[in-house]
């Protein structure tokens, strides 16, 4: 077992989906390690890389000219063989035969889960960093990624809005958000959406159909509809045929963004939360800190438990959802 004294190794992974900031949050890791005299190990592909022994001693030039990239350079992967404990076993090896000391981890729950169990089993030092687009993680105001992919959508929904008003269409725009709805929320009120469906608000048709309807009334020749892929109502095309088969006059088209929102250079606001956490994260195991996600609150750094970090689900805001609704007339 490993106990917690002062960090010689540390390794690094990236795991689940990726997300813009991951390059300039492995930066951080491995520069403030560096500075402290610790050495950093990077795994490719996440748990699959620990476990198949797939690894880079990174040094402060190994990440040179990555904080602009999104993506990852120690790409990731979703580990199935990791939920199996002779995997990890032979994850928690491979560690040990590096002498590794602690282990830093970004990803999302997924990640979050193989690090309690490698924990709780092994007896390993883990930190976690919140990197996922969907910014569904309790503990943080903002998860790395977020930013990006939100000004990824509005960039894109901008353009759409260009075309729908040119040819009076109803445009359905599906974005990313299968168990949260935040991109959704937030890019709908930036770009002035007539409607917002995302998976925590039942969708009822009903006053969708009205809502549009008002609108026609109202003369609106043109309108956004943000779609949250969770939506319980079953995705844009699904809703978009709904529309279709109430209404005759509605010229409607479908776009589904897809994994356009993962990828691109982070936005300075992404750099900058990576490379705050990325700190945070090793200072946390030279503390002796193991078991707990670091996030930003009001501003400040702050350390969640695994546990907290992965049960409790934050809540898309009343107040924004309200917002949506009075500014979408």
């Amino acid at each position: 077992m490993f106990t917690f004294e002062r960090m010689k190794k540390i390794a690094l992974i990236t795991s689940g989906g990726d997300a813009p900031g991951m390059n300039a949050c492995i930066r951080a890791v491995v520069r403030t390690a560096v500075y402290n005299d610790v050495e950093v190990f990077g795994f490719n592909k996440g748990y699959e890389g620990m476990i198949d022994n797939d690894f880079v001693k990174l040094e402060s030039a190994s990440v040179a000219n990555i904080l602009q990239r999104g993506g990852t350079i120690l790409k990731s992967a979703r580990s199935q063989r990791f939920f199996e404990p002779e995997f990890r076993q032979q994850a928690a090896d491979n560690l040990r035969a590096l002498g590794i000391d602690g282990l830093v981890a970004i990803g999302g729950d997924g990640t979050f889960r193989g690090a309690n169990m490698l924990i709780e089993e092994q007896g390993i030092a883990v930190i976690g960093i919140p990197g996922t687009i969907d910014n569904d993680m309790f503990g943080t105001d903002f998860t790395i990624g977020y930013d990006t992919a939100l000004n990824t959508v509005v960039e894109a929904v901008d353009k759409i809005r260009d075309t729908a008003a040119s040819h009076n269409r109803l445009f359905l725009i599906e974005v990313m958000g299968k168990d949260a709805g935040f991109i959704a929320l937030r890019s709908g009120i930036a770009t002035g959406a007539e409607a917002i469906l995302v998976p925590e608000v039942p969708t009822l048709m009903e006053e969708l159909f009205n809502k549009l309807d008002h609108g026609r009334r109202s003369n609106k020749t043109s309108g956004i509809i943000i779609v949250a892929e969770g939506d319980d109502a079953g995705g844009a095309q699904v809703v978009a045929q709904k529309i279709k088969d109430r209404f005759d006059h509605f010229d409607i088209r479908v776009s589904i963004l897809g994994h356009m929102q993962r990828g691109g250079n982070p936005s300075a606001m992404d750099r900058v939360l990576a490379s705050r956490l990325g700190k945070g994260s090793v200072d946390a195991l030279l503390e002796g800190k193991s078991n707990m996600m670091v996030g930003v609150i009001n501003g400040e750094l702050h350390f969640t438990e695994f546990d907290k970090a992965v049960k409790h689900h934050k809540s898309v805001k009343e107040s924004l959802l309200n917002l949506a609704e009075i500014l979408s007339i």
